[in-house]
């Protein structure tokens, strides 16, 4: 129980760190022969969950529109009409005082064009957007190159002369998703310790243990024997991920994992697990299959132990299958090699008591005896299945804008999913499979107080709480019958004071009056002239999660105080328009983008120099520019904030 309740937790936790470089959105495109020189270029969006992406229709004075230009417009071609977007939510934004249209999951925008140059090979086209979650915000451009169908240049790829349809590439390289990976590895190995706990699994350990130590010749051959059975646990399940990879493609399953009716499929597919594992049936692969495996393990050797191994795998199926089926359907959600990495930590977990207890028999008089408790665990997995079906369907959902499954009615499920969990470990609620219960453990009550915890600590989420703890399952706040929550009022405007003579550059920031300037240079030669640490905030005019910070924790506490007095602010706007002079433009070494514009400029400073590219991001540095402490993105939290702030101020001194 002790080991569950850890399993618990962890599942449940939001497993975040703070991400650098980030990539939200990932586009790619196609183009269409859809008459004589007539053809339809095509932008897909692919958004990462919990993010959206800004429209085209975007009111003045709101955050930034995704906005597409063409080079070479009217000269070598003409548009045909505007560009055309799919589906999108709206909501008013309380922030902006504005209604507000987003995507999420995914997007697509079409242009039609007609030809006026007969030679020409290729369109360039840009789209410049912006995209938030609910901590921070992206400001980016994107670059796309369509091949025009039948021209010289398609030819002379591999595309075999004149198509419909052309895939193109957009000039972006992808960044690895290591974290993601290390996510889906941890999560596997905790679900491979769990799946030791069900009783198809946990009483296999001391009968094939023993039998490893009594039938060999001696204690080393029987230790080998049982590594080597742990190595082929896990060469069996990682060629299962490898098989799933294999068939479906690197990235495929990352594809399908956006598309609504395999969200749907995957949410059938584990309701289906976590009712057989709640005691309806069971799922079983033919008793024929390990009928032969059982009569290869007889022959001994290497090759026998294989079998013996393949046979745990069959045999054990009823178990472990759904555990399985999920973590794959998991680790679709992160395409590339995640199932193979997902298979390797399962399997790791399994196999690793088998060769531990063989080379220590002693720990086996440790391990509890078989009994009742083993098919709780089947059922506490089961109501965790359950629980996680509900964001595919939430993903699914979210696509379709169908708004049958909103923010609140996904909590009020969990709510009542978990609260019958409580009520199953209080021994309130029995299902087919249970031993008579005269009385619970004090671990299983244990366990019901947390799970009971967790049940009342996401009531508050009916009426707008944030939910830190489970941020990645629900769907976002912007999804939801009350997108800012019960009682959330925006801070009142204000108009600076007079403060006398204000430095060269800067000016007062609205509605605290703090000095402030939007010119790194100029600020920081006013640090130097006044003996200060600057703080540079990386900002955006259009950034909702620096707004709220500015309106929810600048003014709490002693932070503006310190705001005011302590530091000389320096307000860096990513997503300032306005373009810099000839002379000033570059390509930015990091990126290989074109730095025309102011924003460009600040945005690019910021991944050069601090590996960032997400708003809002703030620095604390010395007048050499060092930092003084570690920078920080979103931290709704004042006490953190202002922790923070004083820390770096402190170094200073």
């Amino acid at each position: 129980m002790k080991k569950f309740l850890v399993i618990l937790l962890t599942l449940f936790a939001s497993i975040t760190s703070f991400s650098q470089i980030v990539e939200p959105v990932k586009w790619s495109s196609e183009i269409n022969k859809v008459g004589d020189d007539t053809y339809e270029l095509v932008f897909n969006a692919s958004i990462e969950d919990k993010w959206h992406l800004y429209t085209q229709n975007i009111p003045d004075g709101g955050p930034i529109p995704t906005t597409f230009t063409f080079e070479n417009k009217d000269v070598d071609f003409e548009l045909i009409g505007g560009v055309a977007e799919g589906p999108s939510h709206s909501s008013f934004d309380k922030i902006f005082e504005m209604e507000l249209s987003y995507f999420y999951n995914s997007a697509t925008f079409t242009q039609k064009i007609k030809l006026l140059n007969k030679d020409l090979h290729t369109i360039n086209a840009f789209v410049d957007y912006q995209s938030c979650d609910d901590e921070k915000c992206i400001f980016e451009s994107s670059e796309f190159e369509f091949t025009i169908p039948g021209s010289t240049a398609a030819a002379a790829s591999d595309d075999g002369g004149d198509k419909a349809v052309a895939s193109t590439e957009v000039k972006k390289e992808k960044k690895s998703d290591t974290r993601g990976m290390w996510t889906i590895f941890f999560l596997a190995f905790l679900s491979g310790f769990a799946a030791l706990l069900t009783p198809c699994v946990f009483p296999m350990i001391p009968l094939t243990v023993s039998f490893f130590t009594k039938q060999s010749k001696n204690r080393s051959a029987g230790i080998k024997n049982a590594i080597l059975y742990g190595i082929f646990i896990i060469v069996i399940y990682v060629l299962l991920g490898t098989l799933v990879t294999w068939v479906f493609g690197a990235d495929a399953l990352n594809a399908l994992s956006t598309n609504v009716w395999f969200n749907i499929i995957f949410f059938l597919l584990l309701v289906i697990f976590a009712v057989s594992f709640l005691g309806a049936f069971e799922i079983v692969l033919p008793q024929s299959w390990a009928n032969k495996v059982d009569q290869n393990a007889n022959k001994g050797g290497i090759v026998g132990i294989f079998f013996m191994a393949l046979a745990l795998a069959i045999v054990s199926f009823s178990c472990t299958g759904p555990i399985v089926g999920t973590l794959l359907v998991e680790a679709a959600s992160k395409g590339g090699l995640a199932p193979v990495i997902g298979m390797l930590g399962f399997s790791l977990a399994i196999a690793l008591p088998f060769a531990l207890f063989a080379m220590f028999p002693g720990w086996l008089n440790s391990l509890p005896k078989s009994g009742g408790w083993l098919n709780t665990v089947k059922v506490v997995l089961g109501f965790l299945e359950l629980a996680l079906a509900f964001k595919f369907l939430s993903q699914a959902d979210l696509v379709m804008q169908t708004h049958l499954l909103e923010r609140e009615v996904f909590i009020a499920i969990w709510i009542a999913v978990f609260g019958a969990l409580a009520l199953y470990l209080f021994g309130k609620i029995q299902l087919p499979h249970d031993s008579p219960l005269t009385h619970i453990s004090v671990g299983r009550m244990l366990l019901g107080l947390v799970v009971l915890t967790f049940t009342v600590y996401m009531i508050p989420g009916l009426w707008g709480a944030p939910l830190n703890i489970i941020s990645a399952f629900p769907p976002p706040l912007e999804y939801s019958e009350s997108p800012y929550g019960v009682g959330f009022s925006k801070l009142g405007g204000g108009t600076a004071a007079a403060h006398g003579d204000l430095p060269d550059g800067a000016h007062l920031l609205p509605p605290h009056d703090i000095l402030a300037f939007n010119d790194y240079d100029k600020g920081l030669a006013y640090a130097k002239e006044v003996g200060k640490p600057v703080m540079i905030d990386f900002t955006g005019w259009a950034c909702v999660n620096c707004r709220k910070m500015e309106q929810n924790v600048w003014p709490k506490g002693n932070v503006l105080q310190i705001l005011k007095n302590d530091v000389v602010l320096i307000s860096l706007y990513v997503d300032d328009k306005r373009e810099l002079s000839e002379d000033e433009k570059y390509t930015s070494e990091e990126t290989g983008k074109k730095i025309k514009t102011i924003g460009n400029k600040w945005s690019d400073l910021q991944i050069k120099r601090y590996k960032a590219n997400a708003q809002p991001f703030y620095v604390l540095m010395d007048l050499k520019e060092n930092n003084l402490i570690d920078p920080v993105g979103y931290t709704p939290d004042v006490e953190d904030y202002e922790a923070w702030l004083k820390e770096g101020v402190q170094n200073f001194k």
